[in-house]
């Protein structure tokens, strides 16, 4: 493992309890002390505190802007950008197989880490601690974004198309899931009963799957009246 003396300059912050920050890198193929309690908290601090700062950084921004914008920030490809930029793949404990597949690459255990490691610092410190490390390494990317011009995603759409003609709401299932469990793939069908539409989409969550589908139910609705 590369130097954590490093790695803790790189977050701002120095752990007084060095064994939180090992378990926050630790992911669960690794043994029993792993960082998933750590991600659950640490998810629930960065949700809160990029919610405020858009509040007060956009006060005439609608609730749905808002919570378009604060979708883009704590979502997985963002915090693996945050990880990648403080070389997280550098300090992951992994398993042998998670090690072999090119785990320390993968999106969604670099993204965990970063809300494990948000969660350590509250454990070893205090709220605020945590708070400041998200505006830390969030910084610019908080500083950037717009919620007035991030685009509605294909469910949304989907979703206000229904609603503003009266129809029932879109059905989502999951179809399979196929792949081992660090590569799998998802297949969901959205249907929606009362325009006889059905579309399935697939990708590497259910999210991921739930919009394409949803995408493909919205390219056929021009023709329904």
């Amino acid at each position: 493992m590369a130097d954590l003396n490093r790695l803790q300059r790189r977050l701002g912050y120095e752990f007084r309890d060095e064994s939180l920050l090992l378990q926050s890198l630790t992911h669960r193929s690794a043994g029993s002390r792993n960082n998933e309690r750590l991600e659950f908290l640490g998810d629930a601090i960065l949700g809160f505190e990029v919610a405020e700062n858009l509040c007060r950084q956009h006060p005439n921004a609608s609730e749905g802007e808002l919570s378009r914008a604060r979708a883009q920030l704590v979502k997985r490809e963002t915090l693996a950008g945050v990880a990648r930029r403080l070389e997280l793949g550098d300090y992951l404990i992994l398993g042998t197989g998670e090690l072999r597949s090119g785990g320390q690459t993968r999106d969604s255990i670099l993204s965990d880490a970063v809300e494990a490691i948000i969660a350590a610092v509250f454990m070893d410190a205090d709220m605020e601690a945590a708070r400041a490390l998200v505006r830390r390494i969030l910084k610019d990317q908080i500083a950037r974004i717009s919620p007035e011009a991030q685009p509605k995603d294909s469910k949304t759409q989907l979703q206000e198309y229904l609603q503003a003609r009266g129809k029932s709401l879109p059905v989502y299932e999951v179809i399979s899931v196929e792949g081992s469990a660090h590569e799998q793939q998802f297949i969901v069908e959205c249907r929606v009963e009362s325009l006889g539409l059905t579309a399935q989409g697939e990708g590497s969550s259910r999210r991921k799957a739930e919009q394409l589908a949803a995408s493909r139910v919205l390219a056929r609705t021009g023709a329904v009246t």
